[in-house]
């Protein structure tokens, strides 16, 4: 690396720590201006820490692979997460959940279910998940930061304790990064991690622009339409994915037959089942519903939501393009002629990329970027899981009358085991990938039933919840112990059968187990006490069945209205997925220079907007708080 390239890899570190360090004594006021920053951060800096945090290195260097090998259409692959649940947190969700006034996602459930024993089975277990989600994530980007900084920096720094190796290079350079997020992460809490991120996306966004322009000055059209075919082009789709790539890549189109995703119509339709049951359930306990619950005022939460999804896609696509074009031109050819091309190449192509063809200077701020991107998201994620340790579980059961100095020194302690479990955990992952899947699939699978069911059904119970998340996770724990490489999926005998059973797969059996556990616990235990229910449905308004309830309450008072509004918000949630796709597929479209595709993707981003500014952004002005 050049020596400038270091410095400003240096640099970039310095003023992270000091910024980190430099707003901490705010967090030292108390729990919650430690954990949601006191409620007094404006909207927009929550919206920019928001979109840095979900801007991780892990994932980039998973959807760099992905647009390579599949092209434009694997945009979709984002619905594994679903990424669209923000979209559903902004037209409804951030106002139901910012109207609780509460800390923790996991406390948000006792005014649900009330803070009996049912009510407390259900909080614990959610605290559980919590911490479990919080931990899986830090391992999954324990695996990721480690194998993009071994492969950019020059030197080899294994651990040794004689002939035995304690750490290889990629260990040792994943945990001299976690541990300099984790100090400041620590010290200064929400006020810290939205600072440091707000500095991070900046970066961030000079990163992205300049791979794409770098790539867009140095590769002509005729080299990048060299490679890419009309269908790596297209985001259109049948049920099976049809070849790629020419003759001279035959060998990416064995890579796509061989990658379990064959079958494009059927993940699609997987992808949408289980993102539509995801995204009512809404955001999972971490980072994000921390944002929500961090904002001032239930307007601001809304505004907050939508911010993110605005500013978080063109910039981290560009990047993703840049580099993808990049590598085509360059490493195509050379990956192409390996007899045992497999996914796990892929997930080096954006270091690969970074080491060996980006320029001096742009190197530099492109890997300070990428770096920033990993803190970010790590120090979202450190502050979150411990807040359910620490509010949840150790105030609540343990030692409910303590200092505020003395529930900070707790959460110090209680982030820094986070931290360790998740390294613990990232020794035995076997790839990026393999905890993609893991966490989006099978483990959020686990989440989605009860989830789902609390918003929607006034019968639905603490019992309920309690048993349908114990199913739930006890399924996604098997699954995740399985050796996935032995496992067949068949569907018929004129169907299909896959080499391999990928988690998304899985999710309708999870989610089968994750009801029954749900209506078991419910049928089998009384009502939640009706004076919770009023108090719940009054303050939160969701839709759904609650007619008990409401009959109740309009006999009471007769101007209270139920929400009627169940159209409105899932038209504006299917206008928002069309809102928040063009962002994904312009960048790639200009980078690309297929520019029809692109002035329709903005066409679509320009419509979309100034429909959604009549049926959402209106409607949130007039939000009274």
């Amino acid at each position: 690396m050049n020596i400038i390239d270091v410095s400003i890899i240096i640099l970039y570190i310095v003023l992270t720590l000091f910024v980190g360090i430099w707003v901490s004594k705010k967090a030292s006021k108390g729990l919650k201006s430690y954990f949601l920053g006191g409620n007094n951060i404006k909207w927009y800096y929550l919206g920019l820490s928001n979109g840095s945090g979900m801007f991780d290195v892990s994932g980039t260097a998973w959807m760099v692979g992905l647009l390579f090998l599949y092209g434009a259409k694997s945009f979709m692959f984002m619905w594994l997460w679903p990424v669209w649940n923000q979209i559903f947190v902004m037209m409804f969700l951030a106002v139901w959940i910012r109207r609780s006034n509460i800390m923790t996602g996991s406390e948000w459930i006792l005014t649900r279910f009330g803070d009996g024993k049912s009510g407390r089975a259900s909080h614990s277990v959610v605290a559980v998940f919590a911490i479990i989600a919080a931990v899986g994530f830090i391992a999954y980007f324990f695996e990721g930061v480690g194998k993009f900084m071994s492969i950019i920096l020059p030197w080899e720094i294994p651990l040794e304790f004689g002939d035995f190796v304690l750490f290889t290079s990629e260990q040792s350079y994943a945990i001299i990064i976690i541990f300099l997020t984790t100090i400041y992460t620590i010290k200064g809490g929400m006020f810290s991690v939205v600072a440091t991120e707000v500095l991070q996306y900046i970066i961030m966004v000079i990163a992205g622009i300049l791979v794409a322009g770098y790539a867009f000055v140095t590769i002509s059209d005729v080299e990048i339409n060299a490679i890419i075919s009309t269908e790596w082009k297209t985001v259109f789709f049948s049920s099976e994915l049809g070849p790629h790539w020419s003759h001279k890549y035959q060998a990416f189109n064995d890579l796509i037959d061989s990658e379990g995703y064959k079958m494009f119509g059927a993940l699609i339709g997987m992808s949408l089942f289980k993102g539509f049951f995801a995204s009512i359930a809404g955001p999972t306990p971490s980072y994000d519903l921390q944002r929500i619950l961090s904002t001032k005022s239930v307007k601001e939460a809304a505004y907050m939501s939508g911010f993110t999804n605005l500013i978080l896609f063109i910039p981290r696509y560009l990047l993703i393009a840049g580099i993808v074009v990049i590598a085509l031109v360059f490493l195509g050819p050379e990956l192409a002629a390996n007899p045992n091309l497999s996914g796990a190449d892929l997930e080096i192509i954006l270091p690969n990329v970074i080491n060996n063809h980006i320029p001096v200077g742009i190197k530099g701020l492109l890997l300070a970027g990428l770096l920033a991107a990993f803190m970010s998201t790590f120090s979202a994620f450190v502050n979150a899981g411990p807040a359910y340790i620490v509010n949840d579980i150790y105030k609540k059961y343990f030692k409910p009358k303590a200092s505020d100095n003395h529930y900070i020194k707790v959460s110090h302690i209680a982030s820094v085991l986070v931290v360790i479990l998740g390294v613990a955990m990232g020794f035995f992952a076997d790839s990026i990938n393999s905890l993609t899947l893991w966490i989006t699939s099978a483990l959020y699978g686990g989440y989605v039933a009860a989830n789902f069911l609390k918003w929607i059904w006034w019968r639905f119970n603490g019992w309920g919840y309690f048993w349908g998340m114990v199913f739930g996770l006890a399924i996604a724990s098997l699954q995740f112990a399985l050796d996935q490489n032995k496992a067949h999926f068949v569907v018929d005998s004129f169907w299909y059968q896959i080499s391999h059973m990928h988690a998304i797969y899985l999710f309708p059996i999870i989610f089968g187990f994750s009801l029954l556990g749900s209506f078991l616990g419910t049928f089998l235990t009384k009502p939640t006490e009706m004076d919770t229910l009023k108090t719940f449905y009054r303050e939160v308004r969701p839709w759904g069945w609650w007619k008990p309830v409401y009959t109740i309450l309009k006999t009471e008072d007769e101007s209270f209205e139920k929400n009627n509004n169940f159209s409105l918000d899932m038209v504006n949630c299917l206008i928002g997925i069309l809102w928040q796709s063009s962002m994904i597929v312009l960048p790639i479209y200009f980078v690309i220079r297929d520019y029809p595709k692109m002035w329709i993707s903005f066409a679509v981003f320009a419509i979309t907007s100034l429909v959604l500014k009549y049926t959402w952004l209106d409607r949130v002005r007039k939000i009274s708080n």
